[in-house]
């Protein structure tokens, strides 16, 4: 009799260690915060955002002219306009890689973005971060203007810490700093012939942009984009953009006022002249369709 009341305490003992391993286990288990931002893209920037393993996006972005024309070009809908298509797919957990091509310049890109850290729930921690970098190439034919020696000169790169938090249902901000780099720039050259040094081939920005929900299917969002290196000419004017998003369980529509005109972000950083100080804006929209294998 003895022997079987140890052997029933030592199984009731083992069966309530292993309750509370499996409660301690559930407890234990990390439980992120959702949707800090509704999807890939806020505007000219890539969010923190990585979407669920097995979904294919298929991006159409386009910018419109300057409305500074007024009634001339019908503030910028009969400019010249740039648009870019672009791919991606979530092959694993945390990991999207893509593919993109721009009329402007004839130029495509390969990128990858990779979630590091989620916010979590119970605060343990605060943010989530997010890599994403992109290997961009310019396909134009060589002329007289433009002349690339190697494969390689066509190449220009960027990258980019996203830093994101989801302060409450409503509201969701992030902070970018960025590095971009043009292996070869087309310079200018002085009376001898001498090539002058008008851009560095580096340069250094950060963006910040947020998300304010005022409905289940839409929100207000905002971004500004700062360039930090100083070039010898022509430096880079920041940008100011607003707009509105709309989102349903397969789509993601924004159309905003910004004055970025390129749709690669090395473009942006390096080149963008258009001054929101002189009301040099323009319409754009970004379009995404979203698919789950």
């Amino acid at each position: 009799m003895a022997q079987k009341k140890t052997a029933k305490d030592t199984a009731k003992k083992a069966a309530v260690t292993a309750d509370t391993t499996a409660a301690v286990s559930v407890v234990n288990k990390k439980s992120f915060v959702k949707n800090t931002f509704d999807g890939n893209y806020i505007i000219d920037n890539q969010t923190v955002m990585v979407p669920i393993k097995g979904t294919f996006e298929f991006d159409i972005q386009h910018r419109f002219g300057t409305v500074d024309n007024g009634f001339k070009d019908l503030f910028g809908l009969f400019a010249n306009a740039t648009m870019k298509l672009g791919f991606s797919y979530t092959p694993i957990n945390n990991l999207q890689i893509g593919f993109d091509a721009t009329n402007e310049k004839m130029e495509v890109d390969w990128n990858l973005k990779w979630a590091i850290l989620k916010q979590t729930k119970d605060g343990s921690m605060p943010v989530s971060v997010t890599y994403y970098g992109n290997a961009m190439m310019n396909t134009q034919a060589n002329s007289v203007a433009l002349i690339y020696v190697t494969t390689g000169d066509r190449f220009a790169y960027f990258n980019q810490i996203i830093i994101a938090r989801k302060f409450s249902d409503k509201f969701s901000l992030q902070i970018s700093p960025s590095y971009s780099h043009f292996n070869d720039l087309q310079g200018y050259f002085d009376a001898a012939g001498n090539p002058m040094p008008i851009f560095n081939n580096d340069n250094f920005s950060i963006s910040a942009s947020g998300k304010y929900k005022v409905s289940d299917g839409m929100a207000l969002i905002a971004n500004y984009d700062q360039p930090l290196t100083q070039n010898p000419a022509d430096n880079p004017h920041p940008n100011l953009s607003f707009g509105i998003e709309m989102r349903t369980s397969g789509h993601d529509f924004e159309i905003f006022f910004g004055n970025y005109s390129s749709l690669m972000p090395e473009n942006n950083a390096f080149f963008n002249q258009n001054d929101y100080r002189k009301g040099q804006f323009m319409i754009g929209f970004n379009i995404a369709r979203l698919w789950n294998f």
